[in-house]
């Protein structure tokens, strides 16, 4: 009987020695989640930077108006120069002389 009671305590305190260490494992695992997601933002950054260069590519568009066009969900070139006027009038920056060097590339 006394040694039932014997196995019984030291199971409960065995396992209370284990928590601590359980709480611990999962703060690493977060971190490495957190740093995963810190380089993939990182890289969607200097992807959008280099998305953004390339419409500066295109005559007529500055550093200013590329950023509005890749905001406004014209990430490459071609679908710029595949959009209609409407749609690229309706982004701010955007101006008439704007979208005919544009409409030219077609």
């Amino acid at each position: 009987m006394i040694s039932k009671f014997l196995s019984k305590l030291k199971s409960i305190l065995f396992k209370s020695a284990v928590s601590p260490e359980t709480p611990l494992k999962k703060e690493k695992k977060a971190t490495k989640s957190a740093k995963l997601l810190k380089t993939k933002t990182k890289t969607k950054a200097v992807n959008s930077k280099k998305n953004i260069e390339t419409l500066t590519t295109l005559p007529g568009v500055g550093a200013k108006s590329a950023k509005a066009l890749y905001e406004a969900g014209f990430k490459t070139t071609k679908a710029v120069i595949a959009a209609d006027e409407k749609d690229l009038l309706a982004v701010s920056g955007v101006g008439i002389n704007l979208v005919k060097k544009l409409k030219k590339l077609k």
